[in-house]
């Protein structure tokens, strides 16, 4: 161990503060390159983003919708066919859709990018980390990245029917006609997605605060109730206000949390034995 630690701090000390931020640009270089380049490709390709993708959930024959339908003709409960009518959306400037052609490109750019992202920041910081924490953080890039997604798909698949479903047919009044903008659609739908995706970073979170030492299991089994106040408040804000979404989202965020804890038990566990192994050397 004591070897190992000598050659990090020789590799380390081979750079310059110069030639770290040289390294540095170049790692941001290319992952400028990459979003840039799959920003030209989400614009080329816009009726595969803007029809198969962002506009699909509105639609009668998206995924959940029928599937929702279907369930609600077994149990018979009418209330379960969502979206059976397609949303209208308008446009109300002259550049409105060339604005919004531009602005999807660009948001969807550094969303495809994300691992690559990833990649490169593990890359920079890979000579200062032990061969067996490099192995580790790889496996944590996958983990980022694959836990990002599936946030994103829960958003896209259970939450985005459910919130464009009510938010399109709620009325305070018949006389109130609902005529939706498309940047008004865009923007929610991708707030849900970009929520969802983050917040199911949770365990990638806890494992670095207990890495740390911010956190540790018997903290988070101590405010379990209390997170699960937290959960329903944040389920609350990135859904509409009906109950049935805000348990769609509760359910989730709350195995999350349970596996939080599994993780920094495990991480405490990992702490402690490198401990002993260190105070025997």
């Amino acid at each position: 161990m004591a070897e190992q630690k000598k050659k990090r701090n020789s590799n380390e000390g081979e750079m310059s503060f110069l030639e770290h931020l040289e390294e540095l640009r170049w790692h941001i270089i290319r992952s400028v390159v990459v979003i840039m380049v799959l920003m030209i490709v989400a614009f080329v390709f816009k009726n595969i983003i803007f029809d198969r993708i962002i506009l699909a959930p509105k639609e009668p024959g998206f995924f959940t919708n029928r599937l929702l339908c279907q369930l609600g003709q077994l149990v018979h409960i009418d209330a379960l066919c969502i979206n059976t009518e397609p949303v209208n959306l308008i446009s109300i400037k002259m550049a409105g859709q060339i604005t919004t052609h531009i602005t999807v490109a660009l948001v969807a750019g550094p969303i495809l990018a994300f691992p690559y992202f990833l990649l490169e920041f593990l890359q920079f910081f890979k000579p200062a980390l032990h061969p067996n924490e490099r192995k580790n953080a790889r496996g944590g890039v996958f983990a980022a990245s694959l836990l990002f997604f599936t946030g994103v798909l829960f958003g896209y698949y259970a939450l985005a029917p459910l919130s464009i479903h009510f938010l399109t047919t709620y009325q305070v009044s018949p006389d109130v006609v609902n005529q939706i903008n498309i940047r008004s659609f865009i923007g929610t739908l991708t707030s849900i997605c970009l929520a969802t995706g983050l917040i199911f970073e949770l365990p990638i979170l806890v494992f670095f605060l207990t890495r740390v030492g911010i956190i540790t299991p018997q903290f988070m089994m101590k405010y379990r109730r209390h997170s699960i106040v937290v959960i329903v408040i944040l389920a609350a804000i990135i859904t509409p206000p009906d109950v049935f979404s805000q348990m769609l989202v509760c359910i989730p965020l709350l195995g999350l949390y349970e596996v939080g804890i599994l993780i920094s038990k495990r991480v405490m566990k990992k702490k402690a034995k490198e401990h002993e192994e260190f105070m025997k050397s």
